[in-house]
């Protein structure tokens, strides 16, 4: 009840802020304009979310003058079946899909208001990088994009952009899916032979998790030895803590304020649901996510330009973070970064949410041994397959549900054979177990592999690769 008298009052607010804007757009006042634009942004996110929630209390989606018998009982068997397809549930700390297909990414593009990465982009990015297409972008794993046109539009007249991507250090060890975003940012730093930085937010880990800083900072050294371990050119990227930068850099400091001042209380709670019980650090924290965006924050690099283009590959549920980031650049004087989004690395136990380091049979971790991976993928692994042998030779296994297959098309690189691979499966030719068997060969070299590199990186090469200096690149 209380869900719906929030929906209601979030309703009645984008009633009334559209009524304002009606106004003020009469009277002229464009400032007032753009301010009332962004609080109707939150208010539509927050009425998102409030939805999801709804559904997920009374098992009902919400309609409006409708409202749920005084006497609902709601269950924990899931959402009640009807005629409208549930909703996912995406942000920054939770990712769930109400089909056992994983989330519904064409839904997340409208939802969002970002592009989808087509052919047209897809044969552009080739013909301006001179380079084929890696597999990430050719088989949908990166699959929207907001402003890439632009930036291949800037490098076509020789000006360089930079890369920014992060990693959020909330344990000791990192696990596979944790690679995806690093895997593609290593692409294209090659492909474009650009800068790249690399935002520890081991102050994130501190105030959303139950740990100390001292464990948190740690935690960042050592998830650098695996970033490191991913092959980037020292002398062209830059690894930095928040602990540590924000109190060494202030020109990143003030980019932060800047962000901090032009998002209101309203905006935020709308954008990621903080509550008034949230701490005050968890609510100007998006703004220290910002601040990166801006090659004003890095002076060291791109000594005090303002305008170098700044692109993001990330997950689509880092996406909230940098539409914010988007609407305020404008008013501070600074460019909007451009992105690449990627879908979800899927647990083992199915693609309804995404692979956590907080569940160890979830997830397959770059410590972890071949016997461990074998033993992992045969017990966790949800499969597409029937329940008997005579069944799936007959009907055939479901890619689009199997872990396994799934997995393969991030690690994988051979389009035939894994062309191949789907065909065996679907017509019932290939078993789950031979599937399985396939995958667990493909990631225990791969990960022995990263693990040796790992050995090789020391506390030396961390703290280059973490010390501010001037990056090797031409702008």
């Amino acid at each position: 009840q209380s869900s719906k008298k929030k929906i209601g009052q979030c309703v009645q607010a984008i009633n009334s802020t559209l009524i304002l804007t009606s106004k003020q757009n009469k009277k002229g006042s464009h400032t007032q304009i753009l301010i009332k634009k962004a609080e109707i942004d939150a208010a539509v996110q927050l009425l998102l979310k409030l939805k999801v929630d709804y559904k997920q209390m009374t098992g009902q989606d919400y309609k409006a003058g409708c409202p749920p018998s005084e006497n609902l009982i709601v269950s924990n068997n899931g959402p009640a079946a009807d005629d409208c397809d549930g909703e996912d549930l995406v942000d920054p700390w939770n990712v769930s899909a109400s089909s056992t297909k994983g989330v519904d990414y064409d839904k997340l593009i409208v939802r969002f208001g970002s592009s989808k990465i087509d052919k047209e982009l897809l044969e552009r990015i080739e013909k301006v990088s001179g380079q084929r297409a890696h597999h990430f972008l050719r088989r949908g794993i990166f699959f929207s994009h907001r402003d890439m046109h632009q930036i291949l539009d800037a490098y076509e007249k020789h000006k360089s952009f930079y890369l920014y991507t992060g990693r959020g250090p909330s344990s000791e060890a990192m696990h596979v899916g944790h690679l995806i975003p690093f895997i593609f940012t290593k692409w294209l730093q090659d492909v474009f032979d650009i800068p790249l930085v690399i935002q520890m937010t081991d102050d994130e880990k501190y105030l959303w998790k139950d740990l100390t800083l001292e464990e948190c900072h740690r935690f960042t050294v050592e998830n650098a030895k695996d970033i490191i371990a991913c092959g980037f050119d020292v002398n062209k990227t830059f690894i930095f803590s928040d602990l540590d930068y924000m109190g060494a850099s202030p020109q990143f400091y003030r980019n932060v304020v800047k962000v901090q001042k032009h998002v209101t209380f309203n905006q935020v709670k709308g954008i990621f649901g903080f509550t008034d019980s949230d701490c005050i650090g968890k609510i100007s924290f998006p703004a220290i996510q910002a601040a990166p965006s801006f090659s004003s924050s890095f002076p060291q690099i791109f000594g005090g330009k303002k305008d170098v283009p700044c692109l993001i590959p990330c997950a689509i549920d880092q996406d909230p973070y940098f539409r914010m980031t988007r609407d305020v650049a404008p008013r501070i004087g600074l460019l909007k970064p451009a992105l690449l989004h990627s879908t979800f690395f899927p647990a083992l136990q199915g693609a309804q949410t995404k692979m956590s380091a907080s569940d160890p049979n979830s997830s397959i971790f770059l410590t972890d041994t071949p016997k461990q991976i074998k033993n992992k993928v045969n017990k966790h692994a949800f499969s597409g397959g029937k329940d008997t042998v005579e069944e799936h030779r007959k009907y055939g296994g479901n890619t689009e549900v199997d872990v396994s297959f799934l997995y393969l098309t991030f690690f994988l690189e051979d389009d035939e054979k894994l062309e191949k691979i789907k065909e065996d499966y679907t017509s019932g030719a290939l078993l789950t177990g031979e599937l399985k068997k396939i995958l667990i060969e493909t990631l225990q070299p791969m990960i022995a592999q990263h693990q040796e590199r790992r050995k090789q990186v020391t506390d030396e090469m961390v703290q280059q690769f973490m010390t501010p200096r001037p990056l090797n690149f031409k702008f």
